[in-house]
């Protein structure tokens, strides 16, 4: 095994409140609902397995891909259908199950010789929910099956703000890391590249490279990873996942069946308590914040995930995709501030050193949901450079996009980026432009 270390400059890391320590509480809630979502899987089509009212089981597929109908979505929990939303155009929004214990015994189980070739690994994670949760680059969509990456690129960190470790989720599970590292290398006729900080502790199989990545956020993103490792070019093919899922392919391949418990970092200034809560994927949001959320009067934005890519949800909403984060913050529309945005309070959060703000080092920042200025016509001030460590021109690429100019969106990188890689740029944007929207619509657009 391989190691080398990569030094990243750009980024930017936001020092908010409400962050876990090594103190902070564990608690298990077994939430009464699940839900599973198919918009936190770009590029699946979904088509409903189920009806309300079934009967089902752990594992089992609650939905398919119309397009590669192997492709499933699987219930985390047993339990009955109790409901199939949709919305405008009868479009599914998500799936709910009611969770009920005791029917496990009849999950379904894969049964993969040590041996097992390429095709029948890969059946496998198609149909045990598995292959939904990679990505692959170009589109940042879930992989195509037919198509071999070049290299695969695991993340063993998140950067995000707030976020959890995920070294400690996964520790205790050496043995299945390991065997899921090594399917990942049979995939591939490349590499299997793992990003982790310098402060790794756990052994890696020698079938993986081994990259420490040192940087401010967005260090921990795999395409940010990948771009300052082994770029990807046209024509070719990458996949990007976190180390928890390669634990739970592990899971795959020695067990029979991934287990689709996680644990959830409930963050966030307006969070009681900051804790981590044992659960499992897609659990419903009332039971993981119950009693755990401060009561001062103010209105809260509950968001599945971190600040900067997570899904606005309501306190009775349900987790989304990659299910380890919450965060409460306040709302802000019920804020009366002298000098609003332009305020220089010494609270005021900015990236700008023109705020009071930036004399306290290390200080830590309760930041409300508000604008903070109005939408403006796309300024060229550079500003997206600062916290972009890929070599792209973003600003650039963004007016592309906009113009839908296929052949400058693949000249600039289309090909390279996430929506998630745009998170900060779209933080400290002048303009207040919705660029993570964009950048979906741009590899929407050049995929079609």
């Amino acid at each position: 095994m391989s190691k080398t270390s990569i030094r990243l400059h750009r980024g930017l890391d936001l020092q908010l409140q409400g962050g876990l320590t090594p103190e902070s509480p564990v608690k298990v809630v077994k939430p009464a609902t699940v839900a599973i979502i198919p918009d936190d899987f770009p590029g699946f089509t979904p088509k409903p397995s189920v009806r309300e009212g079934d009967t089902i089981v752990k594992g089992a597929p609650l939905m398919h891909d119309k397009i590669n109908e192997r492709i499933c979505l699987v219930s985390p929990t047993d339990g009955t259908v109790k409901a199939i939303v949709r919305g405008e155009r009868r479009k599914i929004l998500r799936i709910e199950v009611a969770a009920e214990e005791g029917q496990s015994a009849g999950r379904k189980k894969f049964s993969i010789a040590p041996d097992a070739g390429r095709e029948e690994i890969m059946n496998a994670m198609m149909e045990s929910g598995l292959w939904a949760m990679m990505r692959q680059r170009p589109y940042d969509i879930v992989p195509v099956p037919g198509t071999e990456p070049v290299n695969i690129f695991v993340t063993a960190f998140d950067s995000a703000p707030l976020a959890p470790s995920l070294e400690r989720e996964v520790t205790g599970k050496g043995k299945e890391m390991a065997k899921g590292l090594e399917t990942l290398a049979k995939l591939t006729g490349g590499k299997v590249y793992v990003s982790t900080r310098d402060d790794w502790s756990l052994a890696l199989p020698p079938e993986v490279h081994h990259i420490i990545i040192e940087g401010p956020h967005p260090a921990g993103n795999a395409g940010v990873q990948a771009a300052n490792i082994a770029p990807v070019n046209k024509g070719e093919t990458i996949w990007t996942l976190d180390i928890v899922t390669a634990v739970r392919i592990g899971e795959l391949m020695l067990y029979g069946y991934p287990e689709w418990e996680t644990a959830v970092a409930v963050t966030g200034s307006e969070v009681k308590d900051p804790m981590t809560v044992r659960t499992v994927a897609g659990s419903s949001l009332s039971p993981v914040l119950k009693g755990n959320v401060k009561e001062d009067g103010r209105n809260h934005r509950v968001i599945s995930g971190n600040v900067l890519t997570g899904d606005k949800e309501s306190a009775n909403g349900y987790l989304h995709y990659p299910y380890r984060q919450v965060t409460v913050i306040p709302e802000g529309d019920d804020v009366d501030e002298f000098m609003g945005w332009a305020s220089m309070s010494p609270n005021k959060m900015s990236a700008s050193r023109s705020f009071v703000s930036s004399l306290f080092k290390g200080k830590k920042f309760a930041p409300d949901a508000r604008l903070n200025g109005g939408r403006r016509a796309m300024i060229m001030s550079e500003q997206y450079d600062k916290v972009m460590p890929m070599d792209i021109l973003p600003e650039y690429l963004i007016k592309a996009i906009l113009s839908r100019d296929i052949e400058q969106m693949e000249k600039l990188g289309i090909y390279e980026v996430a929506p998630e890689d745009f998170a900060l740029c779209e933080y400290i944007d002048p303009s207040k432009l919705e660029l993570q929207k964009i950048v979906r619509q741009g590899l929407d657009y050049v995929r079609k």
